[in-house]
């Protein structure tokens, strides 16, 4: 027994790491095609690049773990069936949960693991990838200056190339405008027939290297126009710009802005936030009760002192004259139209509290469904696996899109549903582990007896004695 348990774990492990690695690649790609744009052109170092990657691989594990499972676990079983090895495994005597206990135990300790990766390292990793994707996205970037078009990157210089050459990186009729001095605006024009780059070896700065040109100051720029004010004009064979890169040194932001944020946050804390959000939703509550208690009912005092009731509050307003009439309706209109500003307000106000409570439960329950995610996929793959008899990658990756697309669809749906008020947290979450748990269910049972799913001659069987039912009825 311990060979067999030996060899079903073999058996799935392959295809398991093949599988989950795959899927997460190809997920980091379609992140990496997002954030394109903002990566290139920043001088940004490798590392700096492959910790950003690293921290959102571990982000991703959501959507490759239950993917990897479902498509390791089809594929394991559909191979041992197409090799008849399920087949003598049974004829011997062991039925199919026997068969699959090896890999029950092991799925549970994945589902165990994964859960304390959600609660411990997801929110750590999400913190670290938020930040450092900020970072990244707000980084200046390097010195990409294009052929005739002004390049503005560069604090204090605007710079114009009129044309490139890429073989030895040489460019020609530069034109430079200085205005680091704001008061004096661009007094400072350089012109030059060519020019050369280069960073120097510390990199901090860059050395604009200019030959044949032409150096214009205005002196007295602060009245320009002035042909009285100095101007000076120098010609040079070669002159050395050094500009200083500080500017775009990358630097972390502080870590602390993003503490608070959903993702960011274990059990207790998004428990504890929630409860928090929920008692200011009802010390709200309490302040719109005692504003609706104080302002929807007329008083003597609202009627100001020209106006003396000779009767009570809530008896008949028939003895007031036409001009107290007319302020009581004017001061009741007002108070109505306050109160019904006030109750629109404080009804999208309660309503964003509530979306807001019901995003923390959502991440709370998160933690779990991952891990119930694992078990169910897995036993609808397995099951599955041995009815369709076939293993490798190609009808074992149609059915696993199929069903992980059955369970990311409505794991979506259950959670815009959910924060949307439609759905209370803990269904709206749990709504695709409910769609699936009965299809798992059915399709183990299903297995466990042998049956022929997805045999077609025996639907075509089925398809001949439904026909052949109405001729023996007209015998």
């Amino acid at each position: 027994m311990r060979k067999l348990s030996q060899l079903v774990i073999k058996t799935f492990l392959g295809p398991f790491l093949l599988t989950f690695i795959l899927i997460l690649f190809i997920l980091l790609m379609q992140f990496v095609w997002k954030y394109l744009d903002d990566l290139m052109g920043k001088g940004l170092d490798l590392s700096i690049i492959m910790e950003l990657l690293l921290f959102q691989s571990t982000n991703l594990v959501q959507l490759a773990l239950p993917l990897a499972v479902l498509l390791s676990s089809i594929m394991t079983f559909g191979n041992l069936a197409e090799n008849y090895e399920l087949v003598a495994l049974k004829s011997s005597g062991l039925s199919l949960f026997r068969i699959m206990r090896p890999l029950i135990v092991l799925i549970f300790l994945i589902a165990i693991g994964a859960f304390f990766f959600s609660n411990h390292v997801t929110p750590y990793a999400n913190l670290k990838s938020r930040s450092l994707l900020y970072d990244i996205v707000h980084q200046k970037p390097l010195l990409e200056v294009k052929e005739g078009v002004f390049y503005n990157g560069l604090e204090g210089y605007s710079i114009r190339v009129g044309k490139k050459d890429v073989e030895d990186e040489t460019m020609h009729d530069v034109l430079i405008y200085d205005h680091r001095d704001a008061e004096k605006g661009n007094s400072t024009v350089i012109r030059a027939q060519s020019g050369r780059m280069d960073k120097t070896l510390s990199g901090r700065y860059i050395l604009f290297r200019l030959f044949d040109g032409d150096s214009y100051d205005e002196q007295g720029a602060a009245k320009r126009g002035d042909p009285s004010m100095p101007f000076v004009r120098s010609e040079f064979k070669e002159m050395v710009l050094r500009i200083d890169l500080s500017s775009f040194d990358f630097k972390e932001s502080d870590e602390e802005q993003w503490t608070n944020n959903i993702p960011m946050q274990n059990l207790s804390q998004l428990s504890t936030t929630a409860d928090s959000l929920t008692a200011q939703v009802e010390r709200r509550k309490g302040a719109i009760h005692s504003y609706l208690q104080k302002n929807l009912f007329v008083t003597r005092d609202s009627l100001k002192k020209d106006i003396v009731l000779k009767t009570d509050v809530h008896s008949s307003i028939d003895s007031l004259s036409q001009k107290q009439k007319e302020r009581l309706y004017r001061i009741s209109y007002n108070m109505v139209n306050n109160s019904s500003a006030y109750l629109k307000t404080a009804e999208e106000d309660l309503n964003n509290r509530r979306i807001f409570i019901n995003k923390h439960w959502n991440e709370w329950h998160r933690k779990f469904t991952l891990s119930f995610a694992c078990i169910v996929l897995f036993f609808i793959g397995a099951p599955l696996g041995a009815i369709i008899k076939k293993g490798g990658l190609g009808l074992p990756v149609v059915f696993s899109i199929i069903f992980f697309l059955i369970f990311h669809i409505s794991s979506i749906t259950g959670e815009k549903m959910s924060n949307s008020g439609s759905l209370e947290p803990f269904e709206g979450m749990w709504l695709s582990t409910s769609i699936l748990t009965p299809i798992a269910v059915f399709l183990t049972y299903k297995a466990a007896n042998d049956s022929a799913l997805f045999d077609r001659g025996t639907y075509e069987k089925l398809i001949k004695r439904m026909l052949s039912l109405p001729k023996r009825d007209n015998r």
